[in-house]
């Protein structure tokens, strides 16, 4: 099944004619066997309604796991399909950091690439595709690569935070990959970025590192303060947020899980430290709503 039918199916809610392309691809998927009846019907609902994202639909009826990812003839493929949409998206990103991170996917680009032993995570398994409908609907083509290439990365957890302070939230509640970096398909020295995930509601306390770094958000709301008990701010997806060299911040996942591209651009071997504040056990339990609100 050629690819650019999934393509398709991920066409962004609002195109016009795009309700019934979305459902023709959907046909063909399942006549093919790789989309169930279930999931088929969802498209056939929405297929009149062009501005409507089946994605919701879907995930409102448990069958996002159900959608298929992109075929590829092998592992190196789908990494460097991953590599080459990270780069597109960053190219539509203003702000620093973004010209060193392309810069670092360019040489890396060129160089052979190494396939480490997949690891998975029970955060990933857990989060991963609730994260991905969210971006389909604005950014198909990513999210298709993403799903494509995470069963071939090394997920793991940052363990060298004192589990007592950075909480037990967050020390279990996320996991983050490399794809250019020291250990990371695509080799780097000093140079590191990939994808960052975060299980809904988690709080990822005040903390800072030698390195410099931006975060380039794939959903959102969450909120976000840069000095301990300093005011939690919302920001949507898709807005990035740059950290200078020891500048603090921390980050309070809304109700969609938190993923997005990170990126370090030197010192990426120096340990990251938690900074205590006053008011984690509030924020612990604070709710941001899908609008961006305070519950």
């Amino acid at each position: 099944m050629d690819d650019a039918v999934l393509a398709q199916l991920m066409l962004p809610p609002g195109l016009p004619g795009s309700g019934r392309l979305r459902y023709a691809a959907a046909m063909q998927l399942n006549r093919a066997g790789r989309l169930s009846p279930e999931a088929l019907e969802v498209f056939r609902i929405c297929s009149p309604r062009d501005g409507e994202d089946p994605m919701i639909l879907l995930g409102q009826r448990g069958l996002a796991r159900e959608l298929p990812a992109p075929s590829a003839s092998s592992p190196e493929q789908s990494l460097h399909a991953l590599l080459d949409e990270v780069d597109v998206y960053l190219s539509g990103l203003a702000g620093p950091g973004t010209g060193e991170l392309r810069a670092g996917l360019a040489m890396a680009r060129g160089k052979p690439i190494s396939l480490p032993k997949p690891q998975k995570s029970a955060v990933v398994d857990a989060h991963l595709q609730q994260a991905l409908v969210q971006l389909r609907a604005t950014h198909p083509s990513l999210a298709l690569a993403i799903a494509a290439a995470a069963p071939l990365l090394k997920w793991v957890t940052y363990d060298a935070y004192p589990a007592e302070l950075i909480g037990e939230s967050f020390r279990t509640g996320h996991a983050f990959a490399s794809l250019v970096g020291e250990e990371a398909p695509f080799r780097a020295e000093d140079f590191d970025i990939g994808l960052f995930l975060i299980a809904p509601h988690v709080l990822y306390r005040d903390h800072n590192h030698a390195a410099p770094e931006l975060y380039a958000p794939l959903t959102g709301p969450h909120g976000w303060r840069f000095g301990p008990d300093a005011s939690l701010v919302i920001k949507p997806a898709h807005e990035p947020v740059w950290n200078d060299p020891f500048a603090p911040h921390l980050t309070k996942v809304g109700p969609v899980p938190f993923l997005c591209l990170f990126g370090w651009t030197r010192d990426v071997m120096q340990p990251a430290t938690v900074l205590p504040a006053t008011d984690w056990p509030q924020l612990e339990s604070l709710r941001i709503t899908p609008t961006g609100t305070f519950e």
